[in-house]
Formats: C-alpha cells, structure tokens, sequence
C-alpha cells in the first residue's frame, strides 16, 4: 500500500528533492560506517588503533599525524573516486528531469556519487563538504580547490600517506578536504552556502508556484540527523510529501510515507 501511494506522489508531483544520507551508497559497494564496529570492519587499522569515526573524522590530525590523516581520507578518496553509483541514482535522475520545475539533491555525504550518476552540480547541496575539494588545514585564506589532480598513495599495512602530502599552494600548510568533521572550526562553508543559496532559491520558486514537490529520503540515519531534519523541515512548511526509504530508521512523525528497504530496492519499486 505504501509503495503504490508513493508512486502516486511521484507521478504527480511537479518537482522533485532528493534528500540522502550514507545508506544510499551500500548498495555501490561502499563501506556503512553505521556504529564503531562498522567503521572497523571498513578500517582494520584504525580498528587496531582503537580510534572511533567520531575521533579520526576530526581535523587534529592533520596537526599531530597529517600522514594518518591522509591514509584515511586519501583512501577514502581513492575508494569514491573507484566507485559505481547503483542504478537507483540513474533511475532518480530519470523522473527528476522530467518534472516540470526540475530536481534538487541534499546529501550529508561528501563523496561525489550524485555528481558520478551525471546529477547537475549546480543542483546539489552537500552539507557537510566534499572529498573532491580542499582547503588549507590552517586555514591560511578562503580558498577551495579541486582535489582532482591529488594522487594519495596509502600503506594500508603502516595505514600511512606514502607520497607527497597534499599542500596548500598559499602557504605550503598541510591541506585538507573541505569536508566539516567533528570539533571542527576550520571548515570553510563557502562552497557549501552557495550550494544552500540555490536550494533556497528553487523551494522558493516551488512555493511561488504554488507546486508539488515530492521529497524522497534514501538512508538517512539518526546518529547524524542532518538530513532528517532538512526533509522534515521541508515537508513541513512547503506543499511537499516526504517518502523515507531506509531499511532501518524508517519511521516518520507526523505525515509521510515510511518504506523499509534498502535505497536501491525502495527506488526500484516505487518507480516501477
């Protein structure tokens, strides 16, 4: 019943969000950091280490071990940059731009899988930084470059940065992605404020229009409840319905359609 009343909402809608946390990317291939144990199975060394997500996603070490700090974000840019987005990103993209006022995408993630499936990057919102871009670790200056000539090489036995450290080209400081990690109050918001400017600017034409707009939510988690709230937020005050697709915290409060499935297996179906 829920899967037929979300492909109703889709079918009639006159623009469409996309809202996402890091369960889209499971069924890519990509590791769920859900909890300590699964960012330890993703990571055996840091397991090894004892470090948390909370500790090693946190901008000291790019101070006090800026080859550790490599390691995990140079594999991890390896590891997108390898990455296939699923068929559900596509599939999405399908229905997007062939609603009358268009798509927009939100995601927490920071690993370019949205920009990989051939989503407009000028349509996207990432809230919390990218991989693909960096910034000085200081900062020195305001400055976001393209990470797309970085080559990190990775012991993964050492679990060290081999090569040459990615630099600031400013002031030579060690650079890091413009990603917000945690106690972080070097991030520079930048990139990300334009990016939530021309979000703004779509709603309010939805709005203006007095439109439809179907928000569909793929793995969005508490823990980091960042895209919860946007899609909750949205769905509240605009003239929007809100499908959550998770095959875990897939409840709603209030009104809402709540698909437990995986993001690939909830795409599929409600647009068949």
């Amino acid at each position: 019943m829920e899967i037929k009343k979300a492909q109703q909402i889709l079918q009639e809608a006159d623009a469409l969000l996309v809202t996402a946390g890091a369960g889209i990317g499971v069924d890519s291939g990509l590791p769920d950091f859900r909890g300590n144990e699964g960012f330890w199975k993703a990571y055996p060394p840091i397991a090894k280490l004892g470090i948390p997500f909370s500790s090693m996603a946190n901008p000291r070490w790019f101070d006090e071990n800026p080859k550790l700090a490599w390691a995990f974000y140079g594999h991890r840019l390896n590891l997108y940059r390898k990455t296939v987005p699923h068929k559900g990103f596509h599939q999405l993209l399908e229905i997007g731009k062939n609603k009358p006022l268009g798509y927009f995408v939100f995601t927490s993630n920071v690993d370019g899988q949205f920009q990989k499936a051939a989503f407009d990057d000028s349509k996207i919102e990432e809230c919390h930084g990218s991989i693909h871009h960096l910034q000085c670790s200081e900062p020195c200056s305001q400055d976001i470059w393209s990470a797309k000539d970085t080559e990190v090489v990775v012991d993964m036995d050492k679990f060290e940065a081999q090569n040459s450290l990615p630099t600031c080209p400013k002031c030579g400081a060690i650079a890091r992605p413009n990603i917000l990690m945690f106690g972080d109050w070097g991030w520079l918001q930048d990139r990300t404020y334009e990016q939530s400017i021309r979000l703004e600017t779509w709603l309010a034409n939805i709005e203006k229009k007095k439109a439809k707009l179907a928000i569909v939510e793929l793995g969005a988690g508490k823990a980091v409840p960042s895209v919860r709230l946007k899609s909750q937020s949205i769905a509240k005050y605009k003239n929007a319905t809100l499908i959550r697709i998770n095959p875990r915290d897939y409840d709603i409060r209030g009104e809402g359609i709540s698909i437990p499935l995986g993001a690939l297996e909830g795409v599929s179906k409600i647009i068949s």
